[in-house]
Formats: C-alpha cells, structure tokens, sequence
C-alpha cells in the first residue's frame, strides 16, 4: 500500500527569487514551457502569476 505525501514543499522558494527568475525568462525572450503558456500569456495575470 502506497504512502501519502505530506502536502507541504520540500523547499522554500521565495517570492524574491521568482521574480527574479521571471525577469531571467523574460530578457531571454523564453519559449513556452511544458504547460504551453508564452511570455504574453503569464503577462496577462503577471500579479496573480508572480
């Protein structure tokens, strides 16, 4: 019988390095990831999305 997984992140990511990772995506003009979503498409809810 399998376990459950505790819900909780293995590891803290703030807020600070998503941003920072989006400006990253966002200067190199990143191509859609595996959920097929473009740079325009995250900009549409950039609020909510960061």
């Amino acid at each position: 019988m399998s376990q459950l997984k505790s819900s909780t992140k293995p590891f803290e990511i703030s807020k600070w390095e998503v941003k920072e990772a989006w400006e990253e995506v966002k200067a190199n003009k990143g191509a859609p990831g595996v959920d097929g979503q473009s740079v325009d498409d995250f900009e549409k809810d950039l609020k909510g999305n960061l």
